[in-house]
């Protein structure tokens, strides 16, 4: 199975989920959550892509005992601890971390901020404790953050943006909230807050037919996996030395 096809599992994989949880949500009492909650509170409806980057690191040369799903916290610098989703630990040594998200409607305009927030936030918490020392021996651990949105109108329509007192960027005006997370990506990327990124449009009639969208060549599932391959496999390399 090639590396599309595997995404494409994926996909498939976390709309049957998240329709699962859902619809099994409130089950026992009768009840269920608002909107799209139920979903959201279920869990591992992103679990396919973890998978699917545990065997790319253990194809790299990484034995199994070093990738961490449970396992996962790491400490920071501006609070003591955060979860990540996927930690790689080699010789005591912190290889790589990464966050996967989903942006699921219909309140977009309420989360991104929020997904945006965050994201810069964990990468600046634990890049500011590896430069104080708490990961030695470690070099820079590589980070990813992983984003499917779903491909809905109110992803990709534009939108306005408020500007009181003072102008936003240019390329910010009229974009819709997918653009604005290929921009995101982008920047995470020319900023250095992250090694690689990850942006999947995906909608649930297509999706649960494994069916999905890349918008940017750049921040595609192989080129993502393939910045984070070919740095677990220096250093499996540098293990047989």
């Amino acid at each position: 199975m090639n590396l599309e096809d595997r995404v494409a599992k994926a996909v498939k994989f976390f709309w049957k989920t998240r329709t699962q949880q859902h619809d099994r949500q409130g089950a026992a009492t009768g009840r269920k959550d608002a909107g799209n909650r139920g979903a959201v509170t279920g869990g591992m409806h992103l679990g396919g892509f973890i998978r699917l980057l545990t065997e790319i690191l253990t194809d790299a040369g990484l034995p199994d005992t070093t990738l961490h799903t449970s396992t996962t916290t790491l400490p920071g610098y501006f609070r003591p601890t955060k979860n990540w989703d996927l930690v790689v630990v080699v010789d005591g040594m912190l290889l790589a971390s990464i966050e996967f998200k989903a942006h699921v409607g219909p309140s977009f305009g309420n989360n991104f901020n929020n997904r945006v927030e965050e994201a810069i936030g964990n990468a600046l918490d634990l890049l500011t404790a590896y430069r104080h020392g708490r990961f030695k021996p470690s070099q820079r651990p590589w980070l990813g953050w992983f984003m499917l949105l779903e491909d809905d109108p109110k992803s990709t329509a534009p939108i306005r943006v408020d500007e009181p007192h003072f102008s936003v960027f240019q390329e910010f005006r009229e974009s819709s909230y997918a653009g604005r997370y290929e921009l995101f990506c982008e920047r995470l990327l020319r900023e250095r807050l992250y090694d690689g990124a990850c942006l999947i449009l995906s909608d649930k009639a297509r999706g649960l037919k494994g069916r999905f969208i890349e918008p940017n060549p750049e921040f595609s599932f192989l080129t993502f996996a393939t910045s984070l391959s070919a740095h677990a496999m220096a250093y499996a390399q540098l293990r047989r030395k």
